[in-house]
């Protein structure tokens, strides 16, 4: 795979499945360097097995929409309709909904700054969904008042910014209601002007209702419950969620004399708001510190999420798996059904699915692949094994509580990404082919490697070399995190590598997440130690495993914690050609106040001690550093600021290392992931240039 094979990388979306389980429907996007932006539309996926009565054309996935950017599609209750997300180039996302059969999308929002996610009530005839209001004079709601133009910010809390989207203290993601509109109804035609002057245009979405009592704070997650009189969400509204990392469960009550349980359609009356009432309560406060990140009501009416138990200070998030809960009634206290010690729940996917039978399916991450487990008070059972890594879940769940097929969307070595069937042995039946034109300009399969370690340990992860007898300069790639991890999937950065001629040596050291909270609190207050010296062994071993790596032509590279690393690892170890530093955490005494994380990560990962911070501090042993070493940053990065970066490159270049600083406009800490795609093939044709003049 090379730089202009970018295009051809296709990501697949979670799925939606109807629920007569005849087909799925997902989202496949792609990077289109010619419109610099990501271009994506829905597609259907009919499934194997089923008497589906599609006609032979329809047999073979197809594209459903024409958009722009299509995305996060969910079909209604009884399925007549699919709800999506659709951005036009350079508009925030908006809520449509349109005929599962094909047809013209119906706009359902037209929100200042988009929507970020939503659901379906059971009815089908409303839709929750949440979207951030912003201030009134900020953020383009005042016409023809640019942003340098608005009022002064006044600041009074610890948590205001976001990396990748700025000031977020005056725009906070609030949860809304509206009614579905009816997709079969005739179009909106505008008035046209009078010689008396233009008329007033006439409104083309129907107004939203607020329903979230707390207006000051962040709402994320959304599921209704079974009787559709009540929204579960999630949010910080405790005192003093400015000083920790907690958040509940809020339940959203809807009193609204308009509800017909026996509604069985999708499209709903005209939105009628009297009667309307909605109140909250929250359900975790008093049973543990949970981050949340899930939550999903069964058929029965539990309620399951998934969270991080963070301590009783409610900071300690360092290398916590996540484990899954359930709430079995009112009043009563949450459930543990996974053991974090023993399983890690929640790291690829935090979806949960529950199903009619009092279980749930969920997403276990393990050593690198991540694995559909299915769930319950009593049992658990692995329905995916081997190498495969899956992103997203869904099962048709039928209007009596049934349920049918369950899709799920994945990556593996062959495929960026998937839809599959569980095939019953742990195997998985591919139903698309997203990757195939990718896969005919060549991927390597890594090969994986277990090295034990100086002190013992053994250390896990893979190897991935260019076809031919060599030799071949060997590069040490390090992940971010450092509670992250390399996985299984086919992997762009690895691929580009290796079609250049380098082999990529990638593991997962203490600090990674997938090998356990022992493996992944190893470095909690000793970065630099362990970490430092599982990723160099693990290099040292693969260089001895596989005679056509040449040792003398070595280079290092890593991402945020990964550039932390390589910075920490070129100030020890010099035997490096060259070193790429990118977006790194350098300077933790500079963190805190300047970064969206800078006030708990650092406290928690290095401590508050101030020497003992400056004894983890890349930035406090630059002085050490020989290598030459290009500086990767972006300017808009808010969690790891470009300040960390200046600050690094000047030492060097003052005591005459041979450095570079390479500063992206416009992008933030996701470039490589998610930037604008003519700069992320620019970064690649930076990184190549800089290892073809050191490494050759």
């Amino acid at each position: 795979m090379q730089i202009t094979d970018l295009p051809l990388i296709n990501t697949v979306s979670e799925p939606t499945v109807h629920p007569d389980g005849r087909y799925a429907v997902c989202a496949v996007t792609r990077a289109d360097p010619a419109a610099d932006s990501y271009v994506g539309q829905l597609w259907r996926v009919p499934l194997p097995d089923t008497d589906n009565g599609l006609a032979d054309h329809d047999r073979e996935p197809r594209r459903l929409t024409r958009g722009f950017r299509d995305s996060a599609p969910r079909f209604s209750p009884i399925g007549g309709l699919i709800a999506f997300l659709r951005s036009e180039p350079g508009a925030a996302p908006q809520l449509y909904v349109v005929d599962a059969a094909g047809g013209e999308p119906v706009q359902v929002t037209d929100r200042k700054l988009g929507v970020q996610e939503f659901a379906w009530s059971p009815d089908g005839n409303r839709l929750a969904f949440i979207s951030r209001e912003p201030e009134p004079g900020r953020y383009g709601s005042v016409e023809g008042l640019a942003a340098g133009a608005e009022p002064a910010r006044r600041i009074t809390t610890v948590l205001y910014q976001q990396n990748g989207l700025g000031y977020d203290h005056d725009r906070p993601a609030l949860v809304y209601l509206v009614d579905t509109p009816d997709v079969y109804a005739e179009p909106v035609a505008q008035p046209a002007p009078t010689a008396d002057g233009p008329a007033d245009p006439l409104p083309v979405v129907a107004e939203p209702t607020l329903i979230s009592s707390t207006t000051d704070t962040d709402h994320h997650g959304l599921s209704f419950a079974p009787d559709g009189n009540s929204v579960a969400t999630i949010a910080a509204v405790h005192p003093g969620r400015d000083l920790d990392r907690r958040n509940d469960i809020v339940i959203i009550a809807i009193d609204d004399d308009r509800f017909d349980e026996d509604a069985d359609q999708d499209v709903s009356e005209e939105q009628d708001d009297s009667g309307v009432q909605y109140e909250t309560s929250v359900i975790t406060a008093d049973h543990g510190p949970f981050m949340i990140n899930s939550i999903a009501y069964g058929p029965d009416g539990r309620l399951w999420f998934e969270a991080v138990d963070l301590g009783p200070d409610g900071v300690d998030f360092v290398g916590r798996n996540g484990a899954v809960y359930l709430i079995t009634g009112d009043d009563q206290p949450p459930v543990m059904i996974t053991d974090p010690k023993a399983s890690d729940v929640g790291e690829q996917c935090s979806t949960i699915v529950p199903g009619a039978d009092g279980t749930a399916l969920v997403v276990l991450g393990d050593r690198g692949s991540h694995q559909l487990l299915r769930v319950s008070e009593t049992e658990q059972q692995r329905l995916t094994d081997g190498p495969v890594a899956v992103t997203g879940i869904a099962a048709a769940g039928s209007p009596d509580g049934s349920t049918g097929p369950i899709v799920i969307s994945y990556s593996d070595p062959d495929s960026f990404g998937d839809l599959g069937l569980p095939s019953g042995d742990g195997g998985i039946r591919r139903l698309t082919d997203f990757s195939a034109a990718v896969r005919r300009q060549g991927l390597v399969t890594p090969k994986e490697l277990i090295i034990t370690g100086r002190d013992g340990y053994p250390v896990h992860g893979w190897l991935a070399v260019p076809d031919g007898p060599g030799p071949f300069p060997a590069l040490l790639m390090i992940h971010g995190g450092p509670f992250a991890g390399y996985g299984v999937g086919a992997f762009d950065e690895v691929q580009v590598l290796v079609d250049a001629g380098y082999a990529v040596a990638f593991c997962n050291p203490r600090g990674s997440r997938g090998c356990g909270e022992h493996h992944g609190r190893a470095i909690r207050r000793q970065m630099g130690t362990v970490d430092h010296a599982d990723v160099v062994d693990f290099f040292d071993g693969a260089l001895r495993s596989d005679d056509r790596l040449d040792a003398s032509r070595t280079g290092i590279l890593g991402g945020s914690y990964g550039g932390y690393l390589t910075a920490w690892t070129i100030a020890h170890d010099h035997r490096w050609a060259g070193a790429i530093v990118e977006r790194g955490f350098l300077d933790p005494e500079l963190f805190q106040g300047t970064s969206d994380i800078g006030s708990f990560f650092g406290v928690e990962y290095v401590g508050e001690d101030r020497g003992r911070i400056r004894e983890q501090s890349p930035q406090a042993k630059a002085g050490d550093v020989s290598t030459p070493t290009l500086v990767l940053h972006s300017e808009h990065d808010l969690r790891c600021p470009l300040s960390q970066a200046e600050r690094y490159y000047a030492t060097l270049k003052r005591q005459g290392v041979d450095t570079e600083l390479v500063i992206f406009p416009g992008e933030n800490h996701e470039l490589s992931r998610s930037g604008r795609p003519r700069h992320r093939q620019q970064r690649f044709e930076i990184i190549l240039d800089w290892w073809r003049s050191r490494l050759g």
